[in-house]
């Protein structure tokens, strides 16, 4: 995909770029619709990469071309809702940057991605942690990758209108080959979480419904207000499951349900790194489970598809299967033990005619390829 993203460019422009580079879409373990309320997240990078090719211009343009679409822009006309699709992830790093105070100028750029669009694996995230590493690398900017991904993260909320939190774009540009990676985003700490289910004879599954999501319909910016609502009044972060009862009266049954989902999720977080920290992987399938349940029955953004799926894999010999990303549809993730693998897949793929499932492993994130 590499050399694909570099024949665009030249087949596009008619000479080469500067160089390659590429960046992960993710898959969240565990410690879902917490990132934005500065809950836990524990994401791992998938081999699957969005590759940009990258050449400095002299002047005010922006030219961009996928294997399918080109268009050209001016700097000036970017921003809010400017320009729609595709493009705003890529031109969005642009405008970011120079809203930010650096003063690049345009760029040619060519993209061809394999992370798959709308199956909740942040595929945006990665078209915005690649382009914002190149342009950084090609101007020599020296941000690192946390404000890397706080720029994506800003870029992703005002250009392209989706009011995502912090953990897709750190996935995308911090994880590590064979960890999860641990986010407070309270404090913005980091820490890399030994994730090698081969070891011990287990694989997780990545079980794609193929019934894409669309964070851009309004469910998921309804649920992120309950969610805020709650967490205005009271800092989510901070409660344990004990506190739930406690919640106060007056919120409406949607609040107090979504502040129940993240008081109960963070917890998860914080006993699957215990499971994990002790090498004992196979112990957090039951948590697996229940954040699909709180998220299914307390948040209510799974899907029919999600539902059947998860509940297709635990009935084949999953150790624990949960819906990953927003929600709405997208892809779910089953922990399964090696000698299940035919049959989870099998039992997932009759569930839903359109899934398909595939194994997948923590990989590195975003990276100079050229």
């Amino acid at each position: 995909m590499m050399a694909r993203a570099a024949e665009v460019f030249a087949d596009a422009w008619g000479y080469g770029p500067a160089g390659t580079w590429s960046a992960p879409g993710r898959v969240n373990l565990i410690g879902e619709h917490t990132d934005y309320t500065g809950g836990l997240v524990l994401p791992f990078a998938l081999e699957d990469r969005a590759h940009v090719t990258v050449a400095p211009r002299d002047d005010e343009r922006i030219r961009l071309a996928t294997p399918d679409a080109a268009i050209d822009l001016e700097l000036a006309a970017l921003g809010p809702g400017s320009p729609p699709g595709w493009a705003a992830y890529l031109a969005g790093a642009a405008w970011v940057l120079r809203e930010a105070g650096h003063e690049i100028p345009g760029f040619d750029l060519a993209l061809a991605s394999e992370v798959p669009v709308g199956a909740g694996l942040s595929s945006s995230a990665a078209l915005m942690s690649a382009t914002l590493l190149a342009l950084d690398d090609v101007h020599a900017l020296g941000l690192d990758r946390a404000a890397l991904a706080a720029l994506g993260r800003r870029a992703e909320n005002v250009v392209a209108g989706v009011p995502c939190g912090a953990m897709d774009h750190m996935a995308s540009l911090c994880c590590t080959q064979g960890h999860a990676l641990l986010l407070d985003t309270t404090t913005g700490a980091t820490r890399q979480v030994p994730l090698d289910p081969a070891k011990d004879n287990l694989a997780l599954l990545l079980l794609d419904t193929g019934h894409p999501h669309a964070l851009a319909d309004g469910r998921y910016a309804e649920r992120r207000a309950a969610i805020d609502a709650a967490n205005d009044e009271m800092a989510l972060a901070t409660l344990t499951p004990g506190d739930v009862g406690g919640l106060p009266e007056s919120w409406t049954d949607d609040v107090r349900r979504a502040a129940a989902h993240v008081i109960t999720e963070n917890a998860r977080v914080r006993a699957a790194v215990t499971l994990l920290d002790r090498g004992d992987l196979a112990g957090i399938g039951p948590l697996l489970d229940a954040s699909h349940a709180s998220l299914r029955d307390d948040l209510r953004v799974s899907s029919p598809e999600l539902d059947a799926v998860t509940a297709a894999a635990r009935g084949a010999g999953a150790l624990g299967a949960r819906m990953t990303g927003a929600g709405f549809g997208g892809s779910a993730i089953a922990l399964v033990p090696g000698d299940c693998v035919d049959a989870v897949t099998r039992a997932a793929s009759d569930a839903v005619a359109r899934a398909r499932i595939r194994q997948v492993m923590p990989s590195a994130g975003a990276s100079r390829d050229g």
